[in-house]
């Protein structure tokens, strides 16, 4: 390699490097990335899969696709399986290398899907950082049928920054996700310490009062104290229970039941499939399920619920129903309740499906079904 080649070379890798160290959201980064590195390479379109352990690739950035892999919101893109993508997932694919045919766009010709605009190869580049992997770095031209050396080393040198940056974003995040559930931990604890401690004691003291007075109207003014205390320490208990969940390191289920336990609920539970759940949609199904429940306990009048957690390779769907009074509610009208509305906001921040049935007299479930 000449002096003038090392030197843009050097170019190139400096330029990814500074939109890497900038990006903090991981889709905009590939996107920036990705038409950055196709304009300084000559190279006219790309495409970026992130691959999970369980081998499904997810489509996070693309540029300049032609028609036949664009077409039905990149349907052939998102679905299926391909040449690079078995590799990848059979460990085979460890460095650039050069596809010799591009299956997708082959399925495409065969299928007569439309036109191809001359792409028939892509080398393709496992993005990684040291021992973990995260995906592929696809990028082709057309009529070009093969890499030189030279330009599968750089393809492979800026993988290898891609990776870097996407192993700092998740380290960030987990990062995050630590901080925020010791923050709750110490609120919970200062809730129990200082206005749990002070609400006990308000009983206390609101039933030493009623036994040492014979007046009746003062008996009941304390009576009543205590009455109001005790729900306060009931609605204290349930916000610490919140805020540091018991029984979540034992599992989501377990969780939920020992919620609605405490709320003095009776909770049947059922749980099928075995693929992990990330700890994003984890937290918010935590939360949704704790809505749900407590909906049950305020609202419906039954002493009974039923919950069911389903999780499969590429979704998540809880399930909540009780057999209690039910009320009137028209799908085509806004959701009556706050409750109700946070559960359904949360669970469409991921994408999800939220669905609401209930009748008078015939109960009410709630099933959300969010995309892993």
């Amino acid at each position: 390699m000449t002096k003038e080649a090392q030197f843009e070379e050097n170019g190139i890798l400096k330029e990814i490097a500074e939109l890497l160290n900038e990006g903090t959201d991981t889709k905009t980064m590939l996107s920036d990335v990705l038409k950055r590195l196709l304009y300084v390479t000559g190279l006219e379109t790309g495409w970026i899969f992130l691959i999970d352990v369980d081998g499904n690739h997810e489509l996070i950035a693309d540029f300049a696709l032609p028609p036949a892999l664009a077409m039905n919101q990149k349907e052939r893109m998102c679905h299926g399986k391909c040449w690079c993508v078995n590799k990848y997932n059979n460990h085979t694919l460890n460095k650039a290398t050069n596809i010799i045919e591009c299956k997708r766009i082959e399925d495409a010709l065969d299928d007569g899907a439309g036109e191809t605009w001359g792409l028939t190869h892509h080398a393709t580049v496992p993005l990684r950082a040291g021992n973990e992997r995260f995906g592929l770095l696809n990028v082709g031209s057309p009529n070009k049928t093969h890499f030189h050396k030279n330009e599968l080393a750089l393809l492979e040198a800026i993988a290898y920054q891609v990776g870097t940056a996407l192993k700092r974003i998740n380290l960030t995040q987990r990062e995050q996700e630590i901080a925020l559930v010791a923050e709750r931990n110490r609120l919970a604890r200062d809730l129990h310490d200082s206005v749990n401690q002070l609400l006990f004691s308000l009983s206390l003291t609101a039933r030493a009062g009623m036994e040492m007075t014979e007046d009746e109207e003062v008996k009941q003014t304390f009576s009543y104290m205590q009455d109001l205390t005790q729900e306060a320490l009931g609605e204290m208990r349930s916000l610490i229970w919140q805020l540091k969940p018991r029984g979540l390191e034992n599992g989501l289920v377990s969780a939920l039941k020992g919620y609605g336990e405490m709320l003095g609920m009776k909770v049947e539970a059922k749980v099928t499939g075995a693929t992990s759940i990330p700890g994003n949609i984890e937290e918010a199904i935590w939360r949704i399920g704790q809505e749900a429940i407590a909906n049950c306990k305020k609202h419906s009048g039954a002493a009974d619920v039923f919950l069911s957690l389903h999780t499969s390779w590429n979704e998540t769907i809880l399930t909540i129903k009780d057999k209690g009074c039910g009320f009137h509610y028209n799908e085509n009208l806004s959701i009556p309740s706050l409750g109700l509305k946070n559960m359904k906001a949360r669970t469409e921040a991921l994408n999800g499906l939220f669905r609401l049935q209930s009748q008078l007299g015939n109960g009410t479930e709630i099933k959300i079904t969010i995309p892993l």
